[in-house]
């Protein structure tokens, strides 16, 4: 008989290796033991009956605006709104006022998240003109998730449009690099496009030709430069189709919401859809599925890019692209799992497996004896609605509110400590950096 720090028990686990019954057992922060542990005990027993277990998810695309835009959000507020909604990790983007580009910047975000954010966490740096014979010694910072390059979508030093640029940050690196993927000249020359107060001309300005060249050019740079991309929030068809030919070379990041609103939606949501790259026809929509049932699609990111109602109140163009997502990242998909288009496995593959090999997660991403303790445990069956009222973001809405859904988390475990149990939250801040091998 072994005795341990707690045993989740009776639970439905769903791993590397499939589903199945087994009890979890905990020490020291890791999995000490999986499997048929009903002749151990512990400090704490807790039956999970009719829940089940996954590994920890992990939000890989995060945007929480700290420093410099915290009336939007903070990294205590949106880690809060992460680990309610099931997630015990979160990668978070560079571009932030200032932006993250330099040592000096990254070690301050380090030094804001530790023991103050509620999750763990890993920032991008971002990759600039400017600082490219620093990128070797950045990416390889405690923390570092990689460089973060954006094509389009951007202002100032954080937007490298050109090819010699991103060539160059190729060349400089030995880890992934994530991209934002949008073809900013083309962008440039279609802004008239444009129509005043009509949210519904923005996928039409941001057409697909403006996401699929600029992924085309990013394909022949991995290649001339013998390098792996990843390519962040895929918005077409024409994509999809066209990086399955290309696996060797590029990774595929897809999001909730181009799986699950479509551009019916400008005309009930406005602004409040309003993303980049945008949420577009059905038919776009069901090809990205067709990338998550083939494999094409690598992992899911939720881009939780707040806003405060009041600024996405704003007339179009004047209203800013993005929305929350992070909270709602988990109940989603798992609406979708009980819809049947995806299994529960592939849901975890692609929110904790995929994590873990794409970017060489140390101790993250399975349940295995030795790993961190991190797991999200979920009420498949729990049917609720999601409101703006219990959302825990700072900006405090969500373009899901009224909406139904079954399957729903009700614990978040990290590194063995219960943070979020059944709507509450039982330990806060105890976010540290997550490791890459």
């Amino acid at each position: 008989m072994s005795y341990y720090d707690v045993i989740y028990k009776n639970a439905t686990i769903v791993n590397h290796d499939g589903v199945g019954q087994a009890d979890i057992a905990i020490s020291d922060s890791k999995i000490a033991n999986l499997g048929d542990l009903s002749n151990d005990s512990a400090n704490e027993i807790i039956d999970c009956k009719g829940l089940h277990i996954l590994p920890g998810v992990i939000d890989t695309q995060v945007h929480f605006r700290e420093p410099g835009l915290t009336h939007k959000e903070d990294l205590r507020s949106g880690s809060l709104a992460a680990v309610m909604g099931g997630v015990t990790g979160v990668f978070e983007m560079p571009n932030t006022n200032p932006l993250t580009i330099t040592k000096e910047t990254f070690e301050d975000k380090i030094s804001r998240a530790s023991n103050n954010m509620h999750c763990d966490f890993a920032f991008f740096i971002g990759g600039t003109h400017d600082n490219v014979e620093q990128l070797p010694m950045l990416e390889k910072m405690l923390g570092c998730a990689g460089v973060k390059v954006f094509m389009g979508s951007s202002t100032g030093s954080l937007l490298v449009a050109d090819d010699a640029g991103v060539k160059a940050i190729l060349n400089a690196i030995s880890r992934l690099a994530a991209f934002h993927s949008e073809d900013e000249y083309r962008l440039e020359d279609r802004k008239h496009l444009r129509v005043e107060n009509d949210p519904s001309s923005h996928p039409i300005w941001r057409d697909e030709e403006v996401a699929l060249n600029s992924t085309k050019r990013l394909v022949r740079l991995a290649r001339e430069t013998g390098k792996r991309i990843h390519i962040l929030h895929i918005s077409t068809k024409q994509e999809i189709e066209y990086l399955s030919q290309h696996k060797d070379v590029a990774s595929v990041e897809v999001t909730p919401h181009h799986l699950t609103l479509d551009d019916k939606a400008y005309q009930t949501h406005g602004t409040l859809v309003q993303m980049n790259p945008p949420v577009r026809d059905s038919s776009h929509q069901s090809g990205i599925w067709e990338g998550v049932k083939n494999g094409v699609a690598d992992i899911l990111g939720s881009d939780h890019a707040p806003h405060t109602l009041e600024e996405k109140q704003n007339p179009y163009p004047k209203s800013p692209s993005g929305m929350t997502g992070v909270q709602t990242f988990v109940p989603i998909m798992l609406d979708h799992v009980n819809a049947g288009r995806l299994s529960l496995e592939r849901f975890v593959d692609m929110t904790s497996h995929g994590p873990n090999r794409l970017f060489g997660l140390v101790c993250k991403g399975r349940l295995a004896t030795g790993f961190d303790a991190d797991l999200t445990i979920i009420d498949l069956k729990r049917e609720e609605t999601i409101s703006n009222e219990k959302q825990f973001s700072r900006t405090g809405w969500t373009p899901y509110d009224g909406k139904k859904v079954t399957g729903w988390p009700v614990g978040t475990i990290i590194r063995g400590k219960k943070v979020m149990w059944q709507g509450e939250l039982v330990t806060p801040s105890i976010g540290q950096p997550i490791r890459f091998s």
